[in-house]
């Protein structure tokens, strides 16, 4: 359909999952994708599985996202769309993520990841978009954990609720400027991606967390990141360049409230 067609777009986190399916929707759509992330190998396939450029990215440094933005306008000129996708939940090596016992560490990993990344990634890409001649999008993802608390991965819940109200003053800042940049948050909830496998179970006991999951979800399944990659077009594309400093929920109903069990 070409809604985004001649628009760059940059990817981080984009090697597998949510991010993965961003960069393969933009690109059906038309948009010159980079895919970043610090996994080199699974990166590299997933550019290479779609006909796109590559680019290694680790969000938390700052020397990483000024090479990454000179790369882009070095090749393209310019800088139309960023999607803040990269995260982690920082129960990937089984450290305790719960208030009590997470060590700062861990912490602060997971908030360099999830916040900083966001942080910078934001920074960066307003420099180079002011250098566009397009209307540019912004488009972080948080989570429903922004949202509520995870007694387990407090740290990664305190960074999305962070991302969430950031995406909010980075919309207030280029209104403010008279900047044509519209920053928005997407937040994923029962999304099945590689992310949930460090905190499932194995055999009947995964089998059992997942018939949970989805029993508390009121359209009584899991998302796909097409799904996902379906809204980040939109927010993407010019079809709403009236929305900014927004936050979008593909969570099944889960913010909504509970659901009735469907009559048979």
């Amino acid at each position: 359909m070409n809604r985004l067609e001649r628009k760059v777009a940059l990817v981080t986190g984009a090697a597998r999952g949510i991010g993965a399916a961003i960069a393969q929707a933009f690109v059906a759509e038309g948009a010159f994708v980079i895919v970043s992330d610090i996994d080199e190998p699974g990166g590299r396939t997933t550019a290479d599985s779609l006909g796109t450029a590559w680019l290694k990215l680790d969000v938390q440094e700052e020397l990483g996202w000024i090479g990454a933005m000179a790369r882009v306008l070095d090749s393209h000129g310019r800088l139309d769309v960023l999607v803040n996708n990269a995260g982690i939940s920082g129960l990937e090596q089984g450290a305790a993520h719960d208030p009590e016992h997470a060590a700062l560490a861990d912490w602060q990993s997971v908030m360099r990841t999830n916040l900083d990344g966001v942080f910078l990634g934001c920074k960066h890409a307003l420099r180079a978009m002011r250098r566009g001649t397009q209307a540019g999008s912004i488009i972080n993802i948080a989570s429903r954990s922004g949202r509520v608390g995870v007694p387990a991965a407090a740290a990664y819940a305190a960074s999305k609720a962070a991302v969430v109200n950031h995406t909010r003053s980075v919309a207030l800042y280029c209104a403010e400027q008279r900047l044509p940049v519209r920053c928005n948050a997407i937040l994923p909830a029962a999304v099945l991606t590689p992310m949930w496998e460090p905190m499932l179970g194995q055999g009947a006991e995964r089998v059992a967390q997942m018939a949970a999951m989805v029993a508390d979800t009121p359209l009584r399944r899991f998302g796909e990141p097409s799904e996902v990659a379906a809204l980040a077009v939109l927010l993407a594309s010019d079809e709403c360049l009236y929305m900014t400093g927004s936050e979008l929920h593909v969570d099944g109903g889960l913010m909504a409230g509970s659901a009735a069990v469907p009559q048979r």
